[in-house]
């Protein structure tokens, strides 16, 4: 018999597979059985806009103008971040940029250095 994996975020043992993703239907969550097997105890898989894994402590360099929400600021193409660290989320990288401060970005507004 096929034993399913557990829930990683609730660890409920009531979980399904719908196509190719596995949902609890304890929490609603919904995962690939692959990132699974690919990250192991790796963390979080994020890759940039090319497709390159990001790794915490990384540069990279923003891809287009991004507003900066609450404020007239705009972070502009070809800035560098330095040191990122990866998150679950929306935006999946919280940095801090010269200028503008502590920020969230999405990954697929950046490219690795």
């Amino acid at each position: 018999m096929n034993v399913l994996p557990k829930c990683p975020k609730c660890d409920s043992e009531y979980t399904y597979k719908d196509g190719e993703l596995f949902v609890c239907p304890e929490c609603a969550y919904e995962w690939s059985h692959l990132v699974e097997e690919e990250a192991g105890d790796v963390g979080l898989m994020i890759k940039d806009a090319n497709g390159n894994m990001l790794q915490d402590g990384d540069t990279v360099t923003v891809l287009k103008d991004l507003k900066v929400k609450g404020s007239s600021l705009v972070v502009k193409v070809g800035t560098k971040v330095k040191n990122i660290r990866l998150v679950s989320g929306d935006h999946d990288i919280d940095c801090k940029i010269e200028g503008i401060g502590a920020m969230k970005l999405k990954s697929q507004f950046v490219r690795k250095v």
